[in-house]
């Protein structure tokens, strides 16, 4: 099956020219590094969308969609009432961990969130 991205398939080529395509195109998106990272822990939705300022309902939603459906996050729905549903990380995404913490690091050293002094 070929990877698909916001603006189609991806080329074969692509993929073969350059790997970091297909990741790429897997946490693309404002909120899917920063909704991976709160993943670190098993999280309930209201709980995701308190941890990530901004985020409407509708494209956290939309974004665990995605990301469930790239097989990154396990949504896990318990037969309660009011229904409870639980977000957590694959084997993948667990993988993906030590990339972000490295991107975190590399972030605080360069500090680019900063002001220049």
């Amino acid at each position: 099956m070929a990877r698909t991205s916001f603006q189609g398939e991806i080329p074969k080529e692509q993929i073969e020219v350059c790997p970091v395509t297909d990741a790429q195109n897997v946490i693309a998106g404002k909120w899917k590094i920063i909704i991976l990272w709160h993943l670190k822990e098993t999280r309930r939705f209201g709980e995701l969308q308190r941890l990530v300022p901004g985020i409407s309902k509708g494209i956290l939603t939309s974004q665990l969609r995605e990301l469930e459906k790239d097989r990154m996050v396990i949504r896990k729905v318990y037969p309660e009432v009011p229904p409870k549903v639980e977000y957590s990380l694959t084997e993948a995404g667990k993988g993906f961990m030590p990339i972000l913490e490295s991107m975190g690091e590399w972030s605080k050293k360069y500090a680019f969130n900063r002001k220049k002094s």
